[in-house]
């Protein structure tokens, strides 16, 4: 790439790489890659962010906030983006107008989040025209903007001055999986995650906030949850900072998916049961040696046969459905149960005799569909009562595990109530299998997008470019995926650079499903980390910084 300022003949020459990134390519520095449309102009406005100015053009207050909210968060990254000072004294100013139809801030599965943007500039002014159908097609659009802005070596900041670009995700559900049970992760680290969720058009923060390792999770109507359950008094996720890091989400496009998982994964937090008069709410809690008991130490699986812990549980859907989204819905765990558990408790096999079960496997597997099918009435019924609107039933979410394997799913699990999360290899024949049956699924491609691989035992990692290859199935009940970031070897001190840029390379998968490899992405990829970086983001290193700034020298 040239970099020195002026023009000689017919080359054009950019004052930085960034600078000429900004139109290097179809796409230039945008990250995902735009579905539909993109043409960028070669000339450059060097503008001072002060001089943005906005007109929102929506049908109600709630959007019109929305939209604010948004073009102050625009604002602040661009910002970030100044090599030196931002002020450029005679600066044009850049005039924004953003056109919203819908009033719905709705956030689902079904969410518009399309949008067109359309840059030329005058004498006097340039004009960016931002049209959506709705406030989260339009926060895309501003993210798109900001991905055709980049820092000048002088003063303020450099703009192409001409751009058409259309643009709407391939698949509904882009997520990122985080879990704050095996290791606490303080929530200015979940902010952060959120906030590079966001720079990459991710909407799905899947919170796997609760283990058998711990209980972080205030529960207002059960204190003993957490009470027994979290590290310690500090490291608990109260209510009200549940509540302000949904809205902090939902103002940057993202919906927080809470799991509750069971019935295995479930132990500390629900061991109060006998000093309450419950009983045994939990079954093989911490038993020793753990191999005999569960998948991984400490052991715990919910107890199916016992009435109050299906109550304990209402109560704690009650307390989620209070602090989401109307529309949202719940994760309810399900994998890695672990038969012999129930099987060596006696309290289970007895009942399980006295009420005309035998103890065969298929038997076992009843009572976990059971367990998954009481859940779901409960969380309907309190669904019904809370929002009475909606008329239609919120599916829920499960892993795969052995009642979804193809030739039993259908006896346990209803495909209109119940999408699947695989977390299979990419050569399996699950994912095909569960979508003849006719159900919707989520993929964590296991072999690709566990990001917590290659640092525990015989796991591989996975750099980029294989997070970025991890084919999608083009087909209407694949509603996604999620890259996973299991803690059990990762705390707050690590975590940033485990997730980040990969999780990055998963988003424009999600986004575009691109025809076209890793190879074709990596220097648009490289620019999105800067970016990252910019917005206080610590990624983890991918290529030696001679080979971005010397392109096509380190193949």
């Amino acid at each position: 790439m040239e970099k020195t300022a002026a023009n000689i003949g017919d080359v054009k020459r950019f004052e930085s790489q960034h600078d000429c990134r900004l139109s290097c390519g179809k796409y230039g520095a945008i990250w995902p890659m735009p579905t539909g449309d993109c043409v960028l102009g070669h000339e450059r406005i060097h503008f001072d962010p002060w001089k943005v100015r906005f007109n929102i053009m929506a049908n109600s207050s709630l959007t019109r906030q929305f939209i604010r909210e948004t073009n102050r968060i625009f604002v602040s990254n661009i910002i970030k983006e100044c090599l030196r000072n931002c002020t450029v004294e005679k600066s044009k100013e850049i005039l924004v107008r953003v056109a919203v139809n819908s009033t719905s801030l709705t956030l689902d599965w079904e969410t518009d989040e399309s949008y067109k943007i359309n840059i030329r500039t005058t004498g006097t002014a340039t004009f960016v025209d931002i049209k959506a159908e709705t406030v989260y097609g339009a926060r895309h659009a501003y993210e798109t903007l900001s991905n055709v802005i980049t820092g000048s070596t002088a003063n303020g900041l450099l703009m192409v001055s001409s751009a058409r670009i259309h643009d709407r995700p391939i698949y509904p559900h882009r997520g990122v999986l985080l879990d704050t049970a095996r290791n606490f992760m303080p929530l200015r680290q979940i902010r952060n995650t959120i906030d590079a969720m966001a720079s990459s058009k991710l909407n799905i923060f899947h919170w796997h906030v609760v283990d058998t390792h711990s209980f972080p999770l205030e529960i207002t109507r059960i204190p003993e949850m957490q009470r027994f359950g979290a590290y310690s008094p500090t490291n608990i996720y109260t209510r009200s900072e549940t509540i302000n890091m949904i809205k902090y989400a939902r103002l940057r496009g993202i919906r927080i998916l809470i799991e509750i998982d069971g019935p295995s994964h479930a132990g500390n937090g629900w061991q109060w049961g006998p000093m309450a008069g419950m009983g045994n709410l939990v079954v093989c809690s911490n038993q020793k040696p753990w191999r005999s008991y569960c998948v991984q130490p400490p052991c715990g699986q919910l107890n199916p046969l016992n009435d109050n812990m299906y109550s304990v549980m209402k109560e704690i859907y009650e307390d989620i459905i209070e602090v989401g989204a109307p529309e949202e819905t719940i994760h309810m765990g399900g994998d890695e149960v672990f038969i012999p558990c129930w099987n060596a408790t006696e309290e289970i096999t007895q009942k399980m005799l006295a009420t005309g079960f035998d103890l065969s496997i298929q038997s076992f597997y009843k009572l976990w569909s059971i367990f998954h099918s009481k859940n779901l009435e409960s969380w309907d019924e309190l669904n019904q009562r809370q929002f009475p609107y909606i008329k239609e039933p919120k599916p829920v979410i499960i892993w795969s595990s052995h009642i979804t394997d193809p030739e039993i799913i259908e006896n346990h699990l209803p495909k209109e109530r119940f999408i699947i999360q695989t977390w299979v290899v990419s050569n399996s024949s699950l994912n095909r299998m569960l979508l003849d049956l006719g159900y919707r699924i989520i993929k964590s491609t296991k072999n690709a997008w566990y990001l917590d691989h290659g640092f525990w035992g015989r796991t591989m990692y996975y750099n980029w470019a294989t997070v970025y290859n991890n084919k999608m199935e083009m087909h209407p009940n694949v509603l996604g995926g999620e890259v996973c970031m299991w803690s059990e070897y990762v705390d707050e001190f690590g975590v940033e650079s485990r997730i980040w840029p990969r999780a990055g390379a998963a988003a424009e998968r999600l986004w575009s499903n691109p025809k076209s490899s890793s190879y074709q992405a990596q220097y648009r990829f490289y620019r999105y980390r800067q970016r990252l970086i910019s917005r206080g983001i610590r990624p983890d290193a991918i290529i030696p910084k001679w080979c971005i700034l010397n392109e096509n020298h380190c193949m």
